[in-house]
């Protein structure tokens, strides 16, 4: 055996060494992130400013963002290998309207999948006899109480925001799901999606850890090779915001006077096409202009939650009806949503 060969083998039997010496590297990465920019920013350049502000806060909050997003996306990666949708099917397939709501929003949270799998998973559950209110559940908290927005608001706004977020967009599926399962809506769902028969995984070995840290390794490559062009976009567009837009610009059309604020944020963040790690750093800075919370948050889930890339692709398994039940449901819950933020916070 080469020496090369006995290190990868070395290396490959002890997978919980390189996840801990990562893990370390991590939070020093973390920790230093801010001393970092602050001493190269404004003592060693010298930047001061609007402009010294704006670049502080490009490369803070992009090594912060892009940080996090590697943490969370490994861990959930690996808690998700325990976790498979056949397996999710077989948990929901048969429960009843409200205890089936509550438990599909809770695996939504706990098996994150992103827009594009709106489509498999919808035929999926509706096939192996998920009712239609259930899955709508799990679909809506899904991509909404995601780990990376429970996460990226955590360190953005604090813990209690971040908790209060995530009980309110469970609490939006639930009853948007409940709502939709009592309407009796499953005559607009696509006749097709009901001739489609489940498939149930076979059976197979339990993966080792070795593999699922692999899964958590190609999650991350994947993860950050699609979203970090937008979120460097973002959070270059919000440190724009941050360093030159003036804060009465923003107070003055969707400030905390403006009691249409929050609709307003619904319906502009509903075209747009983005992930939790891409729209916290715009919220963030809008935040620091002076919009009130509820309604950068309200805009925050519409973005996250109803989507225009997957109201189409929902469109193909849901007739327009059911399609406009689900977006006015869902809507309207995160308004009431974002005026009670603006009414706690």
């Amino acid at each position: 055996m080469t020496v090369s060969q006995e290190t990868r083998r070395t290396a490959a039997g002890r997978p919980w060494a390189w996840v801990a010496a990562g893990a370390v590297l991590w939070a020093g990465l973390f920790v230093a992130n801010e001393w970092v920019w602050d001493r190269l920013i404004f003592d060693l350049i010298g930047l001061d400013g609007r402009f010294g502000d704006a670049v502080h806060f490009f490369l803070f909050d992009t090594g912060k963002i892009l940080l996090l997003l590697i943490a969370v996306v490994f861990v959930a990666a690996v808690l998700r290998t325990f976790v498979s949708p056949e397996r999710t099917r077989e948990l929901l397939g048969g429960r009843r309207q409200g205890l089936g709501n509550l438990a599909a929003a809770g695996l939504g949270v706990a098996t994150p999948f992103c827009s594009c799998s709106a489509v498999p998973l919808f035929i999926g559950f509706v096939s192996a006899g998920v009712p239609l209110g259930i899955t709508m559940s799990f679909l809506i908290a899904s991509p909404m109480v995601n780990e990376v927005a429970v996460v990226l608001l955590w360190g953005t706004f604090g813990w209690r925001v971040a908790l209060a977020y995530m009980g309110f967009g469970l609490v939006i599926a639930v009853v948007a799901g409940f709502v939709i399962g009592r309407l009796g809506l499953e005559k607009w769902v696509e006749p097709f999606v009901y001739q489609v028969k489940a498939v149930t995984a076979a059976e197979g070995s339990r993966p080792t850890w070795q593999e699922r840290f692999a899964v958590g390794r190609a999650e991350v490559r994947t993860i950050l090779g699609r979203v970090w062009p937008f979120l460097v976009a973002a959070i270059a567009v919000g440190a724009v915001i941050h360093g030159w837009v003036p804060q009465d610009f923003f107070v003055r059309y969707a400030g905390p006077s403006n009691p249409f604020a929050v609709p307003f944020a619904v319906l502009l963040g509903i075209p747009l096409y983005s992930n939790a790690a891409g729209v916290i750093p715009l919220i963030e800075a809008l935040a620091e202009k002076g919009l009130a919370l509820g309604t950068v948050l309200a805009f925050t889930m519409a973005v996250v939650a109803l989507s225009l890339p997957e109201m189409i692709l929902l469109r193909r398994v849901l007739r327009p009806r059911l399609l406009a039940t689900f977006i006015a449901v869902v809507g309207v819950g995160i308004i009431g949503v974002g005026y009670l933020f603006n009414a706690i916070f």
